[in-house]
């Protein structure tokens, strides 16, 4: 929702690379709307009836993360008392929406470039490779260049998930959008 010069460019660039496959990195401060922005892509995609699978990075510790989105076999870890297909599996022909990437580990990183690069993974405690045919899109809310100065995020999977880059911009950049949206959230409202 906005008339703003910043939200007319940012959703005609939705429009133009929605029915792309290739990965779109979304940056934006936190509460701007970046999950709708992963939404809107993938609804406006060719792929809108296969499932949107989405996953927090930051909800996960490094194992589990991995587990997460790669799955697992039974007894791979303490705690695995079954096999467990992931993220990436349950999405198999639709979008993958990591949310807050930048909070990604090193050992999921490496694992993560390798699944982006050829499409494939090996869940955790299996020595088999699952091909998977799925778009990702990420978004963070830090800015990955300083953790890559840093050494906290991988150059390669920055360019990785970088194909398109979409910024949300802030609030606070588009005020003219004020009305539009107390208008919208105040119809929601008396129609709920």
């Amino acid at each position: 929702i906005g008339e703003t010069p910043a939200m007319v460019s940012l959703v005609a660039r939705v429009r133009a690379v929605a029915d792309s496959d290739a990965t779109v990195l979304i940056t934006g401060e936190t509460g701007t709307g970046k999950e709708l922005v992963a939404r809107a892509l993938h609804f406006q995609s060719s792929r809108r009836t296969r499932p949107f699978v989405d996953v927090n990075c930051a909800a996960f510790q490094d194992t589990l993360l991995e587990a997460e989105l790669f799955g697992h076999e039974r007894g791979a870890f303490t705690g695995a008392e079954r096999r467990r297909d992931g993220r990436f599996r349950t999405a198999d022909g639709g979008t993958l929406f990591l949310d807050e990437v930048g909070e990604m580990s090193p050992s999921a990183q490496a694992k993560m470039l390798r699944a982006l690069q050829d499409g494939s993974f090996q869940p955790l405690g299996s020595s088999t490779t699952i091909k998977v045919d799925v778009r990702t899109i990420a978004a963070t809310n830090v800015d990955l260049r300083s953790r890559i100065a840093d050494g906290r995020f991988r150059e390669d999977l920055f360019y990785r998930l970088k194909v398109f880059h979409l910024h949300v911009p802030a609030l606070r950049e588009r005020r003219a959008d004020l009305p539009l949206l107390a208008e919208y959230f105040c119809r929601q409202m008396t129609t709920s």
